[in-house]
């Protein structure tokens, strides 16, 4: 009698293959490069359009359609946007600790923690507290994100020295005092 080892089943024809059964890192809510299906090193897909980086205009007596001239002014738009967003980001207290391996940022926009490759954002009305912890012997500086779904996101930081402590304690409790509004 002949006997396999393992699930039977196999998944549809061009349903995507996810979940922990494919790949032991799933985690389902965090998405990776991975996760969407693109490499790490793949280029955007402006830069393989046009591999040269030269974009044309129109030759000498041609005339320019009226969308093209409106997506060029969009994007300048959005552009002096962004610039402007970070210029604001700077105007108010910041947060920002990092070690080989983990970063934390608290600005204007909210708090972002990253771990190796991985990421994640939390806004200030998605977040019910922000705790900090120092590391009784040792030096870890552990900042816990706690949402309303009663969920916990703790993220650990190593210090150059224990001094670093009270600067960063200082720093994140100016940010916190600036943006977040307990109710």
């Amino acid at each position: 009698m002949e006997q396999r080892i393992g699930s039977s089943s196999q998944p549809l024809k061009g349903e995507p293959v996810t979940g922990a059964g494919f790949d032991p890192a799933f985690i389902p809510g965090l998405t990776g490069s991975a996760a969407k299906g693109e490499a790490e090193d793949a280029k955007p897909a402006a830069e393989v359009a046009d591999p040269a980086g030269t974009e044309e205009g129109p030759a000498p007596g041609e005339s320019v359609p009226e969308d093209a001239v409106d997506k060029s002014a969009e994007s300048a738009e959005s552009e002096e946007s962004a610039e402007s967003e970070e210029e604001g980001a700077e105007e108010g207290p910041v947060f920002e600790a990092a070690d080989r391996r983990a970063r934390i940022v608290a600005d204007r926009q909210g708090v972002r923690l990253s771990l190796d490759a991985e990421e994640c954002e939390f806004g200030w009305p998605e977040i019910a507290a922000v705790a900090t912890e120092t590391a009784r012997f040792g030096k870890r500086f552990t900042v816990t994100v706690h949402t309303p779904d009663r969920r916990w996101y703790p993220i650990e930081i190593e210090a150059a020295s224990r001094s670093q402590f009270a600067e960063w304690d200082a720093s994140m409790d100016a940010v916190l005092d600036a943006y977040f509004e307990s109710e």
